[in-house]
């Protein structure tokens, strides 16, 4: 008999758990980038899984400037009583300061792509709230039954969900020469009632334009110290 129990709730717990991850499938693709085929996955200093494709072509020395244009939704979302229109608007305003904030660390920001320019194009392409996984201390039998009807009846925390992909193109040629997808969690709602705002995403917004700023320098640094190493070397 206990056999019989554990061996449910074990599949049950591996379901609840693996829907918490932060990793985008192919059937959540929007459609808004070019090519999805030659994406790889990374994993970024956080630890999120991340798919991206850089192309051999991109030489982040070139780049003096960078152009982020206005982010949107892709496709257009509905709007609800959970997520209304004003959480989408605020959502794209401030993933646009977001990338400015920390690009423009790195890069002079332009209104206008040009010579020596990376373009960047951002799109959100979910935002949605799902009940939470299950906890190691819910998946005793006693307990899940609880869990069971606490998310029955709309009282257990929800995850605020919202996946991103966006491209980096070249100014002066318009060819692409990046692209990314991936998808993260922000501040939970506490019940189904709880209104999805903004703040609930920042933290993830916050952190997608922290690690794309960290990557144009990483990249900067790395053909910098090339750069140097072909000079020390030239006869």
């Amino acid at each position: 008999m206990r056999k019989q129990m554990i061996a449910p709730v074990l599949c049950l717990s591996l379901m609840m758990t693996g829907c918490s991850h932060n990793r985008v499938t192919p059937k959540e693709y929007s459609g808004f980038l070019r090519n999805y085929d030659q994406l790889n996955e990374y994993k970024t200093a956080s630890g999120d899984a991340v798919l991206r494709w850089i192309s051999p072509e991109l030489h982040m020395e070139r780049y003096t400037q960078v152009y982020i244009a206005p982010s949107q939704f892709y496709p257009v979302p509905q709007a609800s009583t959970r997520i209304p229109e004003s959480t989408l608007k605020a959502v794209t305003g401030y993933y646009d300061v977001a990338l400015k904030r920390e690009l423009g660390k790195v890069l002079t920001l332009v209104e206008q792509p040009g010579p020596n320019t990376l373009i960047v194009r951002p799109a959100i392409t979910s935002v949605s709230a799902h009940t939470q996984a299950l906890h190691y201390y819910e998946w005793l039998p006693v307990t899940l039954v609880a869990a069971g009807v606490s998310s029955a009846i709309g009282i257990r925390d929800l995850d605020s969900v919202i996946a991103t992909e966006a491209a980096f193109l070249d100014g002066g040629s318009r060819a692409v020469v990046a692209e990314v997808v991936r998808k993260g969690t922000g501040l939970p709602l506490e019940n189904d009632e709880q209104v999805m705002t903004a703040d609930n995403l920042k933290v993830v917004l916050d952190g997608w334009a922290q690690e794309w700023r960290q990557a144009a320098e990483t990249f900067q640094a790395q053909k910098f110290s090339a750069l140097k190493g072909q000079k020390s070397t030239a006869p």
